[in-house]
């Protein structure tokens, strides 16, 4: 099973491209960040013509997830548990029922910025959230993959300029300190498992040339339980999807794991 995460900014602005990029990659399970949509404006048809079950979390203007399935999706959760009274949409969770199951979950991580206002303590609340979530999922012993946009840059290996995002809510210890908290539950993070070299970025911003500096950061994760781990087979990330025509600042990171029963 080929299970890609990728922050699409927009999928309406940007549908072509994504579109272009699913028959060119045959991913089996996609999940979607920034879909920048509600629910009934998300161009399900344009998917279901391609062979995927839809699931969204949308949202007007801003954020939003979407799960897409080649195979049938079930147990769908909308929304982090924790908080009620949060009404951003940044959490899809499904089971996607393959020969093995594997539960999916589509994340979209607050940004944080700027580090001195709300946002900040409402990005580590979330990442507080999320760690206990996970911790419970965990207890079902499942395959699990938590795949999406952390908005966390983990190491200094992890940006072309670690210099340059030290006052950024992105590089901060405390948005560090909350993804490796998630690692020590003993979810593994699949570009280690893969081995990718330094170097391998997800985003690059449109300004400044930081796509022709190669000027990037690695913020999108597929974090795998153990289970999901034991199946772990390999992960590319698909840098070529920035030259693609209006593209979105992120690439899509695939993730293969064997889920032959």
């Amino acid at each position: 099973m080929r299970i890609a995460t990728w922050n699409v900014n927009s999928v309406n602005a940007r549908l072509p491209t994504v579109l272009a990029w699913l028959e060119s990659a045959h991913p089996d399970v996609v999940c979607f960040q920034e879909i920048k949509c509600v629910d009934e404006k998300f161009p399900r048809e344009a998917f279901e013509s391609l062979g995927y079950n839809v699931e969204t979390h949308g949202q007007k203007t801003y954020n939003g997830v979407a799960i897409l399935s080649k195979f049938p999706l079930s147990d769908i959760r909308r929304g982090l548990p924790g908080d009620d009274t949060d009404e951003q949409a940044r959490y899809l969770e499904a089971l996607i029922e393959a020969p093995i199951p594997v539960r999916v979950a589509s994340i979209y991580l607050p940004n944080g910025n700027p580090v001195g206002t709300k946002k900040f303590p409402y990005k580590l609340a979330w990442f507080q959230r999320l760690h206990d979530h996970a911790k419970a999922l965990l207890a079902f012993e499942e395959p699990l993959a938590l795949c999406g946009d952390y908005n966390c840059i983990l190491t200094p290996d992890d940006a072309a300029k670690p210099e340059e995002w030290a006052n950024d809510a992105l590089f901060q210890p405390e948005t560090r300190a909350a993804l490796n908290a998630m690692k020590w539950l003993g979810l593994a993070d699949a570009h280690e498992l893969g081995r990718e070299p330094k170097g391998t970025y997800t985003f690059w911003d449109y300004q400044a040339g930081a796509w022709q500096r190669n000027n990037g950061i690695r913020i999108d994760y597929a974090l795998l339980s153990p289970q999901a781990t034991d199946r772990f087979r390999g992960i590319e990330t698909h840098r070529d999807a920035r030259d693609m025509e209006k593209p979105s600042d992120h690439v899509p990171v695939v993730v293969d794991l064997d889920l032959e029963a």
